[in-house]
C-alpha cells in the first residue's frame, strides 16, 4: 500500500521564495490607503454605507412604532441632510456612482432607506397624520396666529422664488422643504393639492444639485403651488 502523503510541504518539498519574503515586513501595519485624499475618500463612503443601513432600520423601527415620531424625525431628517452633504462633494460623488451601483457594490438589500432616499423627507412629512380631531391643529392651544403667518410666509417666499428665476435644485429645494415642514406645524388635515407639493418635493430631490427646471416645468410647478396655497387657506 502506497503512504500517505503528508498534508503540509515537507521542509524539503518547499523552498521559500526570499525576493518575496524580501519585500514583506509582517511588523508593518497594513495601509488601506496611500494618501490623505484616498482615506477621506473611503471615509466618506463609509460614512454613506452607515447611514444608507442606519435609514433602513430607522424606518423599519418607525413602522413598527418602536421610536416616537418626534425621535425618527429628527434622526431621519439629520440622516438625510448627512447624507446629501457627503455627497456635494464631487469625488465622493464619482465614486459613489448612484445609489443602485453602489447597492449592488456592496450586496446591500435597503428597500426602506432607499424610498426614504428616494423621497428626500421622513414619512411624517410626506403623508399628513390623520387624527381625530375635525379641527386644525393650529385652532387649537396656541398654535394659531404666528404658524399660519409662517407657512403663508414660506408658500409666498418660494412662489417669489420662481417668479424671480431661480429653477436650480438646490435654491428650490429647500425653500419647498420650508413650506411643507411649516404647513405640518399648522395643520394635521390633510388639504386639496397638498400632494403636489410633497410629488414636486421628490422631482427636485433626484434632480442634481445644480440642474434646473424647464420653463414648462417652472409654469407648472408655480401653478400646483398656487394651487396647494389655496387648499391651504380653505381649511383653516
Amino acid at each position: 500500500m502506497n503512504s500517505r502523503q503528508a498534508y503540509a510541504p515537507t521542509p524539503h518539498s518547499y523552498v521559500p521564495n526570499t525576493a518575496l519574503s524580501a519585500t514583506i515586513n509582517l511588523d508593518e501595519e497594513v495601509k488601506l490607503a496611500e494618501s490623505r485624499a484616498e482615506r477621506d475618500l473611503q471615509d466618506s463612503l463609509a460614512e454613506i454605507f452607515s447611514i444608507i443601513v442606519t435609514l433602513d432600520e430607522l424606518e423599519r423601527a418607525f413602522l413598527k412604532d418602536a421610536i416616537p415620531e418626534a425621535d425618527y424625525t429628527e434622526i431621519c431628517e439629520r440622516s438625510l441632510k448627512q447624507y446629501k452633504s457627503i455627497l456635494a462633494d464631487e469625488t465622493v460623488a464619482r465614486a459613489f456612482v448612484g445609489l443602485e451601483e453602489f447597492k449592488a457594490e456592496w450586496d446591500l438589500e435597503v428597500p426602506r432607506a432607499t424610498e426614504r432616499l428616494r423621497v428626500g423627507m421622513p414619512s411624517t412629512a410626506v403623508t399628513a397624520s390623520t387624527g381625530s380631531t375635525s379641527q386644525p391643529a393650529a385652532s387649537s392651544n396656541n398654535k394659531s396666529g404666528a404658524l399660519i403667518l409662517e407657512a403663508t410666509q414660506d408658500f409666498i417666499t418660494f412662489l417669489d422664488a420662481l417668479r424671480l428665476g431661480l429653477l436650480a435644485k438646490d435654491q428650490l429645494h429647500p425653500l419647498l422643504t420650508d413650506v411643507i415642514q411649516s404647513v405640518n406645524k399648522v395643520t394635521d388635515r390633510d388639504f386639496e393639492n397638498r400632494g403636489k407639493i410633497v410629488q414636486w418635493l421628490i422631482t427636485l430631490n433626484q434632480m442634481k444639485a445644480t440642474e434646473e427646471l424647464s420653463e414648462q416645468q417652472a409654469r407648472e410647478l408655480e401653478l400646483d403651488i398656487n394651487s396647494a396655497y389655496l387648499g391651504f387657506k380653505n381649511i383653516l
